[in-house]
């Protein structure tokens, strides 16, 4: 509920928003890599939770695990 605004290619005309978005991003691969140490089968070390054959073979082997995203059409799909 509260407004909201896009800003398209914001990271190119705001150096504070080119800073939170590497900020950001660097945070999420390391938070990756920890949670390929609890959830080793799904490698998402290597592929940082991005959608690559490796990740969806894992899914379709493995199922989701606990930090998957029910409500992403890919994941459920896989929900037993």
């Amino acid at each position: 509920p509260f407004p909201q605004h896009a800003f398209p290619k914001a990271d190119a005309r705001s150096l504070s928003v080119a800073a939170a978005s590497i900020i950001a991003k660097v945070t999420r691969d390391r938070l990756m890599i920890l949670l390929d140490r609890r959830y080793p089968g799904y490698h998402f070390a290597a592929h940082k939770g991005y959608g690559t054959a490796a990740h969806r073979l894992a899914l379709a082997t493995l199922g989701p695990c606990p930090i998957h995203r029910r409500s992403f059409a890919p994941v459920k799909a896989h929900l037993r």
